[in-house]
């Protein structure tokens, strides 16, 4: 291990069965072994040596292992150090999840096709994943990322074995309900399924093909458009965050800026 070598293990708070493991600049090595979870992560630097049961893959940055339970492999630098990041994710949760995506069993889980990905969308939509654990964001925006992750792995895939249900649109009235009437609450994706009737993949899918946005995207939208009167109206920037369900001032300006391209405060300097 280098001398400026970093690492961090953790388990989400919000997903208990989510845990997260990250190495900067790190020389170490290990000898092969296999995990009882799903297990797969994103190179950020450096070069290694992938081994997954009999077959040697040359891995960099940018790409995505994946690694089925059970499977014996190891991952090794080539030279020097390396950087990466990978989640463990409780084999049952994947199970219940492929359950509502493709209607198979919840204990006959698909495995990941393939040992690496090499395309950037993978690496980006993992990398969000990444960061929404790391700063604990709310379990929705957590569990919705890391649904999105998963979808793209397997859905498609796969055969179905029966068609998505077509969702009655009073079902997904309830959830927008239930969101605009809580904005302040940290509503998880179970929670709205449990008011929709739905599985969550279920909801997940037909809540943005109704709104054309997921329903953790839609009560950030919401918020932020609420937001907008407070500040107008002279409510605080901490008031206003605290008010309206944010983990913390930080998370607010954060998606305050990415919708509107100006902080709350240059927003509120605006009017008040």
């Amino acid at each position: 291990m280098t001398s400026t070598a970093k690492h961090l293990l953790k388990r989400s708070k919000q997903l208990p069965f989510v845990e997260l493991r990250q190495a900067k600049h790190s020389a170490a090595c290990y000898h092969s072994h296999s995990h009882d979870e799903f297990s797969f992560g994103v190179i950020d630097t450096g070069e290694a040596v992938y081994k997954n049961m009999q077959c040697h893959h040359h891995i960099n940055q940018g790409h995505t292992v994946t690694i089925n339970p059970g499977d014996v492999h190891s991952c090794n630098p080539k030279q020097g150090a390396w950087s990466y990041r990978m989640l463990f994710v409780d084999t049952a949760w994947i199970g219940q999840l492929q359950q509502e995506m493709l209607a198979r069993p919840a204990s006959d889980f698909c495995a990941f096709e393939q040992h690496y990905l090499s395309d950037q969308h993978s690496y980006h939509l993992l990398d969000k994943v990444f960061n929404s654990i790391s700063l604990e964001s709310d379990s929705l925006e957590q569990e919705s990322l890391l649904i999105a992750f998963l979808e793209q792995q397997f859905v498609g895939k796969h055969p179905l074995r029966a068609e998505l249900r077509c969702i009655a649109k009073p079902q997904l009235k309830r959830v927008e309900e239930c969101i605009q009437d809580q904005l302040d609450s940290q509503l998880s994706l179970s929670d709205l399924a449990e008011v929709a009737g739905l599985s969550r993949y279920h909801l997940v899918r037909s809540f943005k093909q109704a709104y054309g946005l997921s329903p953790h995207a839609f009560q950030l939208n919401q918020r932020i458009n609420l937001a907008k009167a407070l500040l107008r109206e002279g409510s605080s920037i901490a008031d206003t965050a605290l008010d309206l369900g944010f983990a913390d001032q930080s998370h607010f300006q954060r998606n305050f800026k990415k919708r509107l391209a100006l902080t709350p405060r240059q927003y509120q300097g605006f009017f008040v």
